[in-house]
């Protein structure tokens, strides 16, 4: 009886209904909704990309205790920006049951005070999780996400989105890991001294590293050593071959999407997709309208074609969801902000996908990679790897970092003008 009333209810229109074809798709809609949510109450909905600490910093200094963030639809300046997506109130509505909160620092920050900003927005982080104990966990496993999920509370979790966070420094990549970090976007829309980022790709543009450099691959390497996930959105083609060849733990691809449906270098390639089957990973699909859609307008059914199509390439293990909600300007319809979440899930049951591959790409995906990464931290510990302690060579250092570095004091290149 169950599978007849699914198919009454989501897959196909019966032509003994008296009433018109719209009213009974607004009824199929209705109820594939209803049991859209039912599955988020089972299983922990995990957002890959949410920008909020950055609309924390712009629109509230980072003064987050005092901050009521359960309504943000009615307190401006959050209420007149069209990239305010996210209250906990949204939040709450839309089933989400983890969270990667983006730690997004620009890129003119580089070599100048980069590390300290990731610092701020790390920190607002933690301040926002304590701030609303009733609402958020911090959380740093993939069992934490399950167990914050278990007590009613979002698990939230930090990415490091850019690898100039780090400052070319895996002491500094260990010590964000440290504070809670769980993965790094190895670019932004720069490179680092190690690794091109997407916009290379464009035509007319001539890649800097040819992908990883050698100590891009060492970042790498420690990242699978602390169980740091590698995120290979924002990076170019080349890039992601190089972590995908050289990563031995499950990547991610935290907020891009199809390239055949949207080709926007941003978005990942068929033949990309099919090595993070090979690799194990995972590519969560981004919201914003210019990488679902290539314009200005978009839907959740636009949406929802980016998940078919990365399943029906990487295999449906290998596709979860990076809203980019509190980053992108422009958001689909049927899709405008967290609360909306549920709705891509009904899509999805009205094209017949099942519960259980819904659940998946909720949240088992992403637990499973994570988990994974977790697995080669371990092992890598019981073989006595050790930390990966050698510095950037100088020589991979660009011109503009020059003025802000004083060297290395300990090979007699520092500079002082101390008497």
């Amino acid at each position: 009886m169950k599978i007849v009333w699914i198919f009454l209810v989501c897959l196909a229109v019966d032509q003994t209904l008296s009433f018109p074809t719209h009213q009974f798709e607004e009824t199929k809609f209705k109820k594939c909704l209803a049991r859209a949510r039912i599955i988020l109450d089972r299983v922990p909905l995990i957002d890959g990309h949410n920008d909020f600490p950055n609309s924390l910093r712009k629109y509230a200094n980072n003064q987050v205790d005092d901050l009521d963030i359960y309504d943000l639809t009615t307190l401006e300046p959050w209420a007149s920006s069209s990239s305010s997506h996210t209250d906990i109130n949204r939040l709450r509505q839309g089933k989400v049951g983890a969270q990667f909160w983006s730690t997004y620092i620009p890129c003119a920050t580089q070599y100048k005070d980069a590390i300290l900003k990731t610092l701020e927005q790390i920190d607002v982080v933690h301040r926002l999780v304590e701030a609303n104990p009733a609402t958020f966990e911090f959380v740093t496993s993939a069992q934490g996400i399950e167990d914050a999920f278990s007590r009613g509370r979002i698990g939230s979790l930090v990415g490091l989105e850019g690898g100039h966070s780090i400052g070319s420094s895996l002491a500094v990549l260990r010590m964000m890991y440290d504070m809670g970090v769980r993965y790094m976007t190895m670019t932004h829309l720069c490179n680092t001294p190690w690794a091109d980022h997407s916009l290379l790709d464009d035509p007319g543009n001539v890649a800097v590293h040819d992908g990883l450099t050698p100590f891009g691959k060492t970042v790498v390497a420690e990242m699978n050593r602390l169980g740091m996930l590698v995120d290979i959105s924002h990076v170019s083609r080349k890039t992601m071959r190089d972590v995908l060849e050289t990563s031995t733990a499950p990547v991610i691809f935290s907020h891009s999407s199809a390239y055949a449906l949207c080709n926007d270098t941003r978005n990942v390639p068929d033949d990309i997709l099919q090595l993070v089957t090979l690799n194990g990973g995972i590519v969560m699909v981004n919201f914003f309208t210019i990488y679902v859609s290539c314009g200005q307008t978009a839907t959740v059914q636009q949406v929802a074609d980016h998940v078919e199509h990365i399943r029906n390439i990487a295999g449906v293990d290998h596709v979860g969801l990076g809203s980019d909600f509190n980053g992108a300007d422009k958001t689909p319809e049927g899709l405008k902000d967290v609360s909306e979440y549920p709705n891509l899930f009904a899509e999805l049951l009205a094209r017949g996908w099942t519960e259980t591959d819904l659940e998946k790409v909720a949240g088992w995906n992403l637990l499973r990679v994570l988990r994974g990464a977790e697995a080669v931290r371990d092992q890598m510990a019981a073989d006595g790897v050790k930390p990966f302690d050698n510095w950037i060579p100088q020589t991979d250092l660009p011109v503009e970092s020059l003025p802000c570095s004083t060297g290395d004091y300990s090979n007699n290149t520092y500079t002082s003008n101390a008497m």
